[in-house]
């Protein structure tokens, strides 16, 4: 694992694994993760198919810059300055997080790349394939959606059943339990985990770093503060894939739907069964479909 200072002056926690002349796909994480979320079998599967594979910690998450002296933002305000006249301080938004990306590319001295996000990581992927065009061969977005996070019977279901099992104390023990619960709770009802593994999981991450949850609110709130991108993602000119669960609890396969509609000529795979998570069953189905459609989008430039 390394750590890079982009030019606009975040220090960035990566993994970069394989030929560095291969064709380079960047792994993007979602919401308040670490980078080794991204199961083990997906990042190395990619690599054992002729990709040179980044994956790395957001800013505010994992080891890369923790941004405090930004201060916490109001997530309510936030989420209402998209519909009323509201001056709020956005500590930072989904496009600076985009921009990420780009210096991450500009440090590493790789010109082009396929782009591979997750949840809020699919998000980010997303504007960076809008905005800088040359530089994204093909984009896949797994479990993400096209407009800000909005309320569904299944999320606020979902939200009640965390609030009543947050944790009272921030001590390693509690914040293991608490992660284990969480990932059962938006897990795939077709591919339920097994709870020792991710008991292991979870005391791996986190021994690799603690939870920044002054972190996790400045991205809560950038997503919250981001507006419909209808109109950017008409700009998208990168294939496009979008895989989602027909089970998520977080983000409704609805999403993803739309998502399909807005980009063109994009494809949508639906998985039966599959909710918010990574499951190990499906990450050999899942790096092949990656895989596939990264090679066939370098196909298309030749």
């Amino acid at each position: 694992m390394q750590n890079i200072l982009t030019a606009s002056g975040i220090s960035i926690s990566y993994q970069d694994k394989g030929d560095l002349d291969a064709p380079v796909i960047i792994l993007i994480i979602g919401l308040g993760a670490q980078f080794t979320v991204w199961p083990e079998a997906l990042y190395s599967g990619l690599v054992e198919k002729g990709f040179r594979v980044i994956r790395f910690d957001n800013r505010d998450a994992g080891l890369s810059s923790s941004l405090d002296e930004l201060g916490k933002p109001s997530l309510i305000k936030h989420w209402l300055s998209r519909r009323l006249p509201l001056r709020t301080h956005l500590p930072y938004s989904l496009d600076d997080m985009a921009r990420d990306v780009k210096e991450l590319m500009n440090a590493l001295s790789i010109k082009q790349a396929h782009l591979v996000g997750a949840s809020m990581g699919g998000m980010i992927a997303q504007i960076a394939a809008a905005k800088y065009k040359k530089r994204v061969l093909s984009l896949t977005t797994i479990m993400s959606s096209s407009s800000p996070w909005s309320f569904s019977g299944s999320n606020i279901n979902l939200l009640i059943k965390l609030a009543k099992i947050q944790p009272r104390n921030r001590t390693k023990e509690a914040e293991i339990k608490y992660n284990v619960r969480l990932n059962q709770l938006i897990g795939s009802p077709a591919y339920p985990q097994d709870e020792c593994a991710l008991y292991e999981n979870a005391n791996r991450y986190s021994k690799r770093a603690a939870h920044n949850q002054q972190g996790f609110k400045r991205q809560l709130a950038a997503i919250a503060a981001t507006p419909y991108r209808e109109k950017l993602l008409k700009k998208i000119k990168a294939p496009t894939l979008i895989i989602h669960g027909s089970a998520d609890p977080v983000i409704p396969l609805e999403a993803g739907i739309n998502t399909a509609l807005i980009i063109k000529r994009s494809k949508l795979k639906v998985v039966p069964g599959m909710g918010h998570d990574f499951p190990p069953a499906l990450m050999k189905k899942m790096t092949k479909w990656i895989a596939k459609h990264a090679r066939r989008a370098s196909k298309k430039l030749r």
